[in-house]
């Protein structure tokens, strides 16, 4: 048996409790109901940008100093203490370097987790911990379920359409021991948040959500890495390895990409092509029809656990392979340190560097990051 204790609200004390504040109208509410549940909450904004814009582009970031002085408005209108956290330079060295090196090998990276595991449960959870706070606090849609046993799992949320747990599948059970969710059991709208934070004086109540990357203010990731990379023009191939077009930079394309791929020429059939595989070494990028994305296993590294490691041999489970991806039923076994996943049903477009989540029924097991694919085999 398990209970819940996403809100605090099951905790035996009250906990002193480090809410993080994007500036957003997620982590506003959820500092808000942290004070409700009865912790001694401080508020503080993360300063991840060494140059922030002063104003956001249309509604992309969350790293402005808009964002900055939205979150401590909403701080005073709860009435809790608030600071500012320079960790720009940790930011720039463990998140946007990393994403540029994976990109720049031919993997496509997802910043958000990484993010998780760097910054806010890492750098900013030591920080607090140091400090003498108990929990870190964020506006993430997931709970925190402690087992009668005390042990730590995370689930996903109540709301399974605003569910994030993927994003945090790189928590381990000492993180997850000093995080709170607490919109995590809400069975909500994105509107009825909005409309609590107006009802709780909140001017964020209307404020857009961020979205993308919130490091590429415009959202034009191909130009940042160009700004970042330089031109490194290869040749677009086919799957025998003729050319059929040219581009300014491998680290431009995804596995799975359709459009932008300025081919010189249709293919035989008519039919589009897809981005099948990039290759850095020889700066290729080889394109094919749709069914050559077919997937049926992979193999992925640094398995992150949270909680207790799987146990040994083949194990049946549901997989997440995107933020907003549906899961898919999969086989899955830890071997020599490295994940190996079976799919019950081949899986498309899937990308060296993405994060594979591992479920069972709605607990997150854990995440690994996807090294490489093994192809499905053509019916017949």
């Amino acid at each position: 048996m398990t209970t819940a204790s996403s809100r605090g609200t099951a905790s035996a004390r009250p906990l002193r409790v480090l809410a993080a504040m994007s500036g957003g109208v997620d982590s506003a509410v959820a500092a808000a109901r942290a004070v409700e549940a009865g912790h001694d909450v401080t508020g503080v904004h993360l300063a991840l940008s060494a140059n922030p814009k002063s104003f956001r582009t249309g509604a992309r970031g969350c790293c402005t100093i808009e964002d900055s002085n939205d979150a401590r408005r909403a701080a005073d209108v709860i009435g809790i203490p608030f600071y500012v956290w320079d960790l720009a330079e940790r930011f720039r060295e463990d998140v946007v370097e990393d994403f540029v090196a994976e990109y720049e090998a031919g993997r496509t990276p997802n910043p958000c987790l990484r993010c998780n595991e760097k910054i806010k449960f890492a750098a900013l959870l030591d920080k607090a911990l140091a400090l003498g706070f108990d929990a870190v606090c964020t506006g993430h849609y997931a709970t925190v379920v402690t087992r009668t046993d005390g042990h730590r799992e995370l689930h996903r949320a109540s709301d399974q359409a605003k569910d994030q747990s993927y994003v945090l599948g790189v928590l381990d059970e000492r993180q997850l021991s000093h995080a709170l969710f607490p919109l995590g059991d809400t069975l909500t709208t994105k509107e009825e948040i909005r409309a609590e934070a107006a009802r709780r004086g909140l001017a964020v109540a209307k404020k857009p959500d961020s979205h993308d990357i919130c490091f590429i203010a415009d959202g034009d990731t191909q130009g940042f890495l160009a700004s970042r990379l330089g031109r490194a023009e290869g040749d677009v191939v086919d799957e025998s390895g003729a050319k059929v077009g040219s581009h300014d930079g491998a680290y431009g394309f995804t596995v799975g990409q359709r459009k932008g791929l300025r081919l010189g020429h249709p293919a035989p059939d008519g039919k589009p092509r897809y981005v099948l595989d990039i290759s850095p070494v020889d700066n290729t990028v080889t394109v094919g029809p749709a069914a050559s994305l077919d997937v049926a296993a992979l193999t992925a590294v640094r398995p992150r656990w949270c909680g207790a490691p799987p146990a040994e041999g083949p194990r049946p489970y549901t997989a997440q392979l995107r933020a907003h991806g549906a899961e898919t039923p999969v086989e899955a076994e830890l071997a020599d340190g490295e994940l190996r996943v079976r799919f019950a049903a081949p899986e498309r477009g899937v990308a060296p560097g993405q994060a594979i989540v591992l479920y069972d029924g709605t607990r997150v097991v854990g995440s690994a990051t996807i090294d490489r694919t093994e192809r499905a085999v053509p019916a017949v």
